[in-house]
């Protein structure tokens, strides 16, 4: 997997109740998607800046197509979005697939924000104790 595409997987492997399930590195005929959400049919390719090479889209513009007769919807992100903000984009990911497989409205799609960690601090010099 590529920095983005792993970044992206620590978000979506998290199973969060009611929302739909994400594979990574799933294949699907000749192909090997970079994630795949089998409720909502939904293939998702993370795209650097290789995908941006005329025979690159090409290439892309093919299987997607393919993908799209097999039944898939295929949604396309730019690394760069992922390195911007890769919880972002899994939210998006999750609200996306949830719309898709018909699960809006069944329960929160979203993680919250983790906890923060609860050390002892050091009082400086002349504050008082609790």
């Amino acid at each position: 997997m590529t920095g983005p595409e792993a970044m992206l997987w620590t978000r979506l492997r998290r199973r969060l109740p009611e929302a739909p399930v994400f594979r990574r590195q799933h294949p699907v005929g000749p192909y090997i998607l970079d994630f795949f959400c089998p409720a909502a049919h939904l293939a998702v390719e993370i795209d650097g800046h290789v995908h941006g090479d005329e025979r690159q889209r090409a290439h892309d513009a093919r299987r997607d197509r393919w993908l799209r007769i097999q039944g898939l919807k295929v949604h396309r992100i730019a690394a760069s979005s992922v390195y911007e903000n890769a919880e972002e984009v899994a939210d998006g990911l999750r609200l996306l697939a949830s719309e898709l497989a018909g699960l809006k409205d069944s329960a929160p799609l979203f993680l919250p924000p983790p906890p923060l960690k609860q050390g002892r601090k050091k009082k400086a010099a002349g504050e008082e104790r609790e």
